[in-house]
Protein backbone atom coordinates (compact mmCIF):
# COMPACT_ATOMS: atom_id res chain seq x y z
CA UNK A 1 0.00 0.00 0.00
CA UNK A 2 2.77 2.47 0.99
CA UNK A 3 0.05 4.76 1.71
CA UNK A 4 0.02 7.14 5.07
CA UNK A 5 -3.52 7.76 7.20
CA UNK A 6 -3.38 11.46 5.47
CA UNK A 7 -3.29 9.11 1.85
CA UNK A 8 -6.71 7.08 3.11
CA UNK A 9 -8.48 10.61 4.12
CA UNK A 10 -8.42 12.07 0.49
CA UNK A 11 -10.53 8.93 -0.41
CA UNK A 12 -12.76 8.39 2.49
CA UNK A 13 -14.50 6.89 3.76
CA UNK A 14 -12.06 4.55 5.08
CA UNK A 15 -13.10 0.91 6.10
CA UNK A 16 -11.33 -0.15 9.53
CA UNK A 17 -11.55 -3.37 11.41
CA UNK A 18 -13.74 -4.96 13.79
CA UNK A 19 -14.02 -6.87 16.78
CA UNK A 20 -11.16 -8.72 18.40
CA UNK A 21 -12.37 -10.28 21.34
CA UNK A 22 -14.76 -12.41 19.94
CA UNK A 23 -12.50 -13.29 17.04
CA UNK A 24 -10.49 -14.75 19.56
CA UNK A 25 -12.66 -16.51 21.40
CA UNK A 26 -13.73 -17.80 18.85
CA UNK A 27 -10.65 -19.18 18.00
CA UNK A 28 -10.52 -20.76 21.50
CA UNK A 29 -9.88 -17.97 23.78
CA UNK A 30 -11.14 -18.55 27.72
CA UNK A 31 -13.18 -16.68 29.44
CA UNK A 32 -11.20 -14.38 31.80
CA UNK A 33 -7.75 -15.35 29.44
CA UNK A 34 -6.27 -12.05 28.81
CA UNK A 35 -6.46 -11.58 24.95
CA UNK A 36 -2.89 -9.68 24.53
CA UNK A 37 -1.41 -12.42 26.12
CA UNK A 38 -1.90 -14.89 22.63
CA UNK A 39 0.38 -12.01 20.92
CA UNK A 40 2.86 -14.45 22.68
CA UNK A 41 1.12 -17.91 23.23
CA UNK A 42 -0.63 -18.25 20.37
CA UNK A 43 0.14 -15.65 17.83
CA UNK A 44 -0.30 -17.58 14.70
CA UNK A 45 -4.10 -17.24 16.04
CA UNK A 46 -3.59 -13.33 16.64
CA UNK A 47 -2.06 -13.05 12.80
CA UNK A 48 -5.29 -15.23 11.54
CA UNK A 49 -7.74 -12.28 13.29
CA UNK A 50 -6.47 -9.77 11.90
CA UNK A 51 -5.94 -11.15 8.11
CA UNK A 52 -9.15 -12.11 8.14
CA UNK A 53 -9.78 -8.49 8.48
CA UNK A 54 -7.92 -7.30 5.34
CA UNK A 55 -8.97 -10.35 3.54
CA UNK A 56 -12.59 -8.45 4.41
CA UNK A 57 -11.16 -5.26 3.25
CA UNK A 58 -10.34 -3.63 5.51
CA UNK A 59 -8.03 -0.31 4.87
CA UNK A 60 -6.99 -0.14 8.60
CA UNK A 61 -6.47 -2.90 11.23
CA UNK A 62 -5.95 -2.09 15.22
CA UNK A 63 -3.61 -4.66 17.11
CA UNK A 64 -3.79 -6.93 19.80
CA UNK A 65 -3.10 -4.47 22.68
CA UNK A 66 -6.38 -3.35 23.75
CA UNK A 67 -5.97 -3.96 27.65
CA UNK A 68 -1.52 -4.91 27.42
CA UNK A 69 -1.11 -2.05 29.96
CA UNK A 70 0.97 -2.51 33.07
CA UNK A 71 -2.70 -2.19 35.36
CA UNK A 72 -4.43 -5.07 33.59
CA UNK A 73 -1.59 -7.18 33.16
CA UNK A 74 -0.68 -7.29 36.81
CA UNK A 75 -4.13 -8.95 37.34
CA UNK A 76 -2.20 -11.48 35.47
CA UNK A 77 0.85 -11.37 37.10
CA UNK A 78 2.33 -10.11 33.17
CA UNK A 79 3.44 -6.66 33.98
CA UNK A 80 6.91 -7.34 33.35
CA UNK A 81 5.77 -8.32 30.08
CA UNK A 82 4.37 -4.86 28.59
CA UNK A 83 7.19 -4.37 26.40
CA UNK A 84 6.93 -7.41 24.14
CA UNK A 85 3.47 -7.67 24.36
CA UNK A 86 2.70 -4.45 22.93
CA UNK A 87 5.66 -4.79 20.19
CA UNK A 88 5.09 -8.31 19.65
CA UNK A 89 1.13 -7.14 19.16
CA UNK A 90 2.54 -4.76 16.51
CA UNK A 91 4.49 -6.98 14.42
CA UNK A 92 1.91 -9.48 14.33
CA UNK A 93 -1.12 -7.24 12.55
CA UNK A 94 1.87 -5.66 10.78
CA UNK A 95 2.40 -9.14 9.52
CA UNK A 96 -1.14 -9.89 8.53
CA UNK A 97 -1.57 -6.31 7.12
CA UNK A 98 1.25 -6.74 4.46
CA UNK A 99 0.98 -3.85 1.89
CA UNK A 100 -2.60 -3.96 1.59
CA UNK A 101 -3.81 -2.09 5.20
CA UNK A 102 -2.08 0.19 7.41
CA UNK A 103 -2.02 -0.85 11.42
CA UNK A 104 -3.02 1.44 14.12
CA UNK A 105 -2.30 -0.03 17.85
CA UNK A 106 -4.95 0.51 20.32
CA UNK A 107 -5.03 1.67 23.73
CA UNK A 108 -7.40 0.83 25.71
CA UNK A 109 -8.45 1.80 29.38
CA UNK A 110 -6.67 0.74 32.26
CA UNK A 111 -9.83 -0.15 34.48
CA UNK A 112 -9.25 2.42 36.85
CA UNK A 113 -10.52 4.70 37.81
CA UNK A 114 -9.38 8.62 38.74
CA UNK A 115 -12.44 9.42 40.67
CA UNK A 116 -12.37 6.64 42.98
CA UNK A 117 -8.81 7.46 44.02
CA UNK A 118 -7.31 4.01 43.09
CA UNK A 119 -4.96 5.87 40.80
CA UNK A 120 -3.47 8.93 40.35
CA UNK A 121 -2.82 11.27 37.50
CA UNK A 122 0.84 10.62 37.37
CA UNK A 123 0.43 6.95 37.28
CA UNK A 124 -1.50 6.83 34.41
CA UNK A 125 0.85 9.02 33.01
CA UNK A 126 3.78 6.29 33.51
CA UNK A 127 1.37 3.94 32.15
CA UNK A 128 0.07 5.25 29.33
CA UNK A 129 3.63 5.82 28.24
CA UNK A 130 5.50 2.29 29.11
CA UNK A 131 2.68 1.12 26.49
CA UNK A 132 2.54 3.68 24.15
CA UNK A 133 6.34 3.66 24.10
CA UNK A 134 6.26 -0.05 23.44
CA UNK A 135 4.51 0.30 20.90
CA UNK A 136 6.02 2.89 19.25
CA UNK A 137 9.37 1.11 19.04
CA UNK A 138 7.57 -1.46 16.44
CA UNK A 139 6.69 1.22 13.72
CA UNK A 140 3.03 1.37 13.75
CA UNK A 141 1.04 4.06 11.14
CA UNK A 142 -0.62 4.98 14.04
CA UNK A 143 -1.83 4.90 17.76
CA UNK A 144 -5.69 4.46 18.56
CA UNK A 145 -6.97 5.27 22.03
CA UNK A 146 -9.70 3.76 22.21
CA UNK A 147 -13.47 2.67 24.88
CA UNK A 148 -12.26 5.38 27.03
CA UNK A 149 -14.98 6.57 29.46
CA UNK A 150 -13.28 9.25 31.46
CA UNK A 151 -12.13 11.77 29.83
CA UNK A 152 -9.17 12.71 32.19
CA UNK A 153 -8.04 9.42 31.49
CA UNK A 154 -8.08 10.13 27.77
CA UNK A 155 -6.33 13.23 27.99
CA UNK A 156 -3.61 11.37 29.62
CA UNK A 157 -3.00 8.45 27.23
CA UNK A 158 -3.30 11.13 24.16
CA UNK A 159 -0.41 12.94 25.29
CA UNK A 160 1.34 9.88 26.18
CA UNK A 161 1.20 8.52 22.86
CA UNK A 162 1.40 12.22 20.94
CA UNK A 163 5.00 12.15 22.34
CA UNK A 164 6.14 9.28 20.28
CA UNK A 165 5.33 11.72 17.24
CA UNK A 166 2.72 9.22 15.58
CA UNK A 167 -0.68 10.24 14.83
CA UNK A 168 -2.85 9.46 17.27
CA UNK A 169 -6.77 8.59 17.59
CA UNK A 170 -8.99 9.42 20.21
CA UNK A 171 -12.27 7.76 21.06
CA UNK A 172 -14.50 7.70 24.13
CA UNK A 173 -17.70 5.77 24.61
CA UNK A 174 -21.54 7.09 24.47
CA UNK A 175 -23.51 4.90 25.94
CA UNK A 176 -25.07 6.70 29.29
CA UNK A 177 -28.04 9.53 29.54
CA UNK A 178 -31.73 9.04 28.98
CA UNK A 179 -30.89 9.21 25.07
CA UNK A 180 -27.74 7.00 25.60
CA UNK A 181 -25.42 10.23 24.42
CA UNK A 182 -23.17 10.81 27.49
CA UNK A 183 -19.78 9.28 28.52
CA UNK A 184 -20.13 7.31 31.84
CA UNK A 185 -18.74 10.03 33.19
CA UNK A 186 -21.43 12.71 31.97
CA UNK A 187 -19.82 14.13 28.74
CA UNK A 188 -21.38 15.45 26.08
CA UNK A 189 -20.18 14.70 22.10
CA UNK A 190 -19.57 18.61 22.23
CA UNK A 191 -17.28 18.63 25.53
CA UNK A 192 -15.45 15.31 24.11
CA UNK A 193 -14.85 17.07 20.95
CA UNK A 194 -13.38 19.90 22.40
CA UNK A 195 -11.34 17.96 25.64
CA UNK A 196 -10.08 15.08 22.90
CA UNK A 197 -8.78 18.22 19.69
CA UNK A 198 -7.64 20.58 22.80
CA UNK A 199 -5.05 17.13 24.02
CA UNK A 200 -3.96 16.80 20.67
CA UNK A 201 -5.78 14.17 19.41
CA UNK A 202 -5.38 13.78 15.34
CA UNK A 203 -8.68 12.15 14.56
CA UNK A 204 -11.69 12.09 16.98
CA UNK A 205 -14.69 9.63 17.51
CA UNK A 206 -16.40 6.91 19.44
CA UNK A 207 -16.48 3.33 19.90
CA UNK A 208 -18.38 0.50 21.35
CA UNK A 209 -21.50 1.68 23.15
CA UNK A 210 -25.08 1.13 21.56
CA UNK A 211 -25.67 0.25 17.98
CA UNK A 212 -24.62 2.06 14.81
CA UNK A 213 -28.11 3.72 14.38
CA UNK A 214 -27.64 5.71 18.02
CA UNK A 215 -24.06 6.54 16.53
CA UNK A 216 -25.53 8.38 13.76
CA UNK A 217 -26.59 11.33 15.98
CA UNK A 218 -23.86 11.09 17.97
CA UNK A 219 -21.75 11.76 14.92
CA UNK A 220 -23.50 14.73 13.82
CA UNK A 221 -22.72 16.56 17.10
CA UNK A 222 -18.91 15.81 16.85
CA UNK A 223 -19.09 16.86 13.91
CA UNK A 224 -20.46 19.88 14.43
CA UNK A 225 -18.01 20.49 17.28
CA UNK A 226 -15.01 19.74 15.64
CA UNK A 227 -13.25 20.08 12.08
CA UNK A 228 -11.01 17.15 12.77
CA UNK A 229 -11.28 13.71 11.14
CA UNK A 230 -13.80 11.46 12.88
CA UNK A 231 -13.80 7.54 13.26
CA UNK A 232 -16.63 5.43 14.21
CA UNK A 233 -17.06 2.22 15.68
CA UNK A 234 -20.06 1.40 17.13
CA UNK A 235 -21.64 -2.50 18.32
CA UNK A 236 -23.36 -4.20 16.16
CA UNK A 237 -26.55 -3.22 18.73
CA UNK A 238 -26.96 -4.14 22.23
CA UNK A 239 -26.36 -7.80 23.30
CA UNK A 240 -28.45 -10.48 24.98
CA UNK A 241 -27.06 -13.13 27.21
CA UNK A 242 -27.60 -16.73 26.00
CA UNK A 243 -25.63 -19.28 28.27
CA UNK A 244 -23.59 -16.71 30.06
CA UNK A 245 -21.89 -15.46 26.46
CA UNK A 246 -23.15 -11.76 25.10
CA UNK A 247 -25.55 -12.46 21.53
CA UNK A 248 -25.88 -9.63 19.40
CA UNK A 249 -28.86 -9.96 16.94
CA UNK A 250 -27.73 -7.35 14.38
CA UNK A 251 -27.09 -8.71 10.99
CA UNK A 252 -24.20 -7.48 8.76
CA UNK A 253 -26.33 -6.07 5.93
CA UNK A 254 -28.44 -4.65 8.51
CA UNK A 255 -25.31 -2.56 10.57
CA UNK A 256 -24.15 -2.08 6.93
CA UNK A 257 -27.51 -0.56 5.89
CA UNK A 258 -26.58 2.77 8.52
CA UNK A 259 -23.30 3.26 7.61
CA UNK A 260 -24.10 5.61 4.52
CA UNK A 261 -26.12 8.06 7.45
CA UNK A 262 -23.15 7.63 8.78
CA UNK A 263 -20.72 8.78 6.80
CA UNK A 264 -23.69 11.52 6.11
CA UNK A 265 -22.83 12.54 9.53
CA UNK A 266 -19.21 13.17 8.93
CA UNK A 267 -17.50 9.99 9.78
CA UNK A 268 -14.17 9.44 7.81
CA UNK A 269 -13.45 6.44 9.39
CA UNK A 270 -15.96 3.69 9.84
CA UNK A 271 -15.56 -0.25 11.49
CA UNK A 272 -17.34 -1.36 14.16
CA UNK A 273 -17.13 -2.86 17.93
CA UNK A 274 -18.52 -5.82 20.01
CA UNK A 275 -20.40 -8.31 18.05
CA UNK A 276 -18.93 -7.00 14.71
CA UNK A 277 -16.58 -9.70 12.55
CA UNK A 278 -15.62 -10.02 8.66
CA UNK A 279 -18.92 -10.33 7.37
CA UNK A 280 -19.64 -6.91 8.69
CA UNK A 281 -16.42 -5.16 7.00
CA UNK A 282 -17.71 -6.87 4.10
CA UNK A 283 -21.41 -5.51 4.18
CA UNK A 284 -19.83 -2.20 4.95
CA UNK A 285 -17.10 -2.13 1.85
CA UNK A 286 -20.24 -3.23 -0.46
CA UNK A 287 -22.56 -0.49 0.77
CA UNK A 288 -19.97 2.55 1.01
CA UNK A 289 -18.78 1.07 -1.81
CA UNK A 290 -15.08 1.52 -0.83
CA UNK A 291 -12.22 0.24 -3.39
CA UNK A 292 -9.17 -1.04 -2.62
Amino acid sequence: MNKSMADLLDHAPVITDGAWGTELHARGLAPGEIPDVWNLTNPDKVVAVARAYVEAGSQVILTNTFGANRFRLAGHSLENKVAEINRTGVQLSREAAGRSALVFASIGPTGRLLMDGSVTEDDLRVAFSEQAEAIASASPDAIVIETMSDLGEAIIAIKAAKATGLPVVACVVFDSGANKDRTMMGATPEQAAAELSEAGADVIGANCGTGIEKYIQVCHRLRAATSKPLWMKPNAGLPRLVAGRPVYDTTPEQFAGFAPALVEAGAAFVGGCCGTNPDFIRALRKRLKVRF
